[in-house]
């Protein structure tokens, strides 16, 4: 297993960071005080190749590869989680799941305006009665004519009686719960990965302020609980970190890792849980204003926790598999292998 990033990860890696330093990270406050998001920054992330970041060129994409996705990841939530969110959703969740049981006909119609960034993808789960509970999904289609009607009830989303063409389904009548899973498996490796950059924000925020904040006539960061916390956040970052590139290796090699990117994404997003709660403490009273950010990390950790699987559900997938009640079979449920970068023009 090799984790070394190349010359392209790291162009990449900076160029996330740059982008997201200057073109978002001094208007956040503002925005997040308005409740707004600047939909304007979504070209900027097209521009980037972000919304196609490893979806190869013959569809539109950037043609980077699965490792790169991670990286993005962590940089856009370093900043802001809404941008990671987006990440998550549009690329992990529906384009890779397009890529891997599409059509060329589907292929063509939506994951190319999605890899530029022309369309924007999202993905449907949460029901009323099922979450981590994800076989108690109650919502049906049932195939009238040349078309299927979904009939049924989405948290948040505006769904009764919709109908799809026979052209629009993914992959084969009765692999719809495969495929959602398939989904999953792509989403929890960016989670984790996002949580993995919001670890490294509470870090790095952290030091900061207990460099600069006095006590008792000397630096906070001089005083041997704060060093601890810090130094858990440095640990946290780090284990985490390697988790989910360990995932993205994986996926370059098209092996299958619903196993290890459910541990990544428990793991990371727990630990960025406890690294939020711990930055707020650094900070004392002022964590609790937004003239800080961890104020803000504090909140949007949490929704990580939950989604896509919460923290209880992932413990008990871990047990499972340790117990041999759990196995992942070889069945279709890998992305395809990265084919390495494209060759250079003559």
């Amino acid at each position: 297993m090799n984790l070394d990033l190349t010359d392209e990860h790291r162009l990449l890696e900076g160029s996330v960071r740059e982008w997201a330093s200057q073109a978002v990270a001094p208007r956040i406050r503002d925005l997040d005080r308005a409740h707004q998001f600047d939909r304007n920054l979504l070209p900027q992330m097209a521009e980037l190749g972000l919304l196609g970041v490893c979806i190869p060129p013959a569809y539109g994409g950037a043609g980077m590869d699965y490792l790169s996705l991670g990286l993005a990841c962590e940089e856009l939530e370093a900043v802001d989680t809404s941008l990671r969110v987006i990440l998550s959703v549009h690329v992990a969740l529906n384009s890779l799941t397009l890529l891997t049981w599409g059509t060329e006909d589907q292929k063509a119609r939506y994951l190319v305006p999605q890899a530029q960034g022309t369309r924007v993808a999202t993905f449907g789960l949460t029901e009323p009665a099922a979450g981590s509970d994800v076989r108690g999904l109650q919502s049906v289609a049932v195939r009238r004519g040349g078309t299927w009607v979904i009939t049924g009830e989405k948290t948040w989303i505006s769904l009764d009686e919709v109908e799809v063409p026979d052209a629009n389904l993914l992959g084969q009548p009765g692999e719809g719960f495969k495929i959602a899973m398939f989904a999953l498996d792509q989403g929890r490796y960016s989670v984790a990965a996002g949580a993995t950059g919001l670890i490294r924000a509470c870090r790095d925020a952290s030091a900061a302020y207990a460099l600069d904040r006095k006590t008792f006539g000397i630096e906070i960061a001089q005083h041997q609980l704060v060093k601890e916390m810090i130094a858990r956040m440095e640990a946290d970052y780090q284990v985490s970190r390697l988790l989910w590139m360990r995932c993205g290796w994986l996926k370059n090699e098209g092996r299958r890792c619903s196993r290890e990117a459910s541990l990544a994404k428990w793991v990371s997003t727990t630990a960025s849980e406890r690294a939020a709660g711990d930055a707020v403490q650094v900070h004392g009273a002022n964590g609790y204003s937004d003239d800080y950010p961890v104020g803000r990390y504090y909140r949007n950790c949490k929704g990580a926790v939950i989604y896509e699987g919460t923290r209880e559900i992932h413990a008990l997938m871990q047990a499972d598999y340790v117990l041999g009640y759990r196995t992942d079979r070889p069945t279709r449920c890998a992305l395809p292998p990265w084919p390495g970068p494209a060759p250079a023009e003559a």
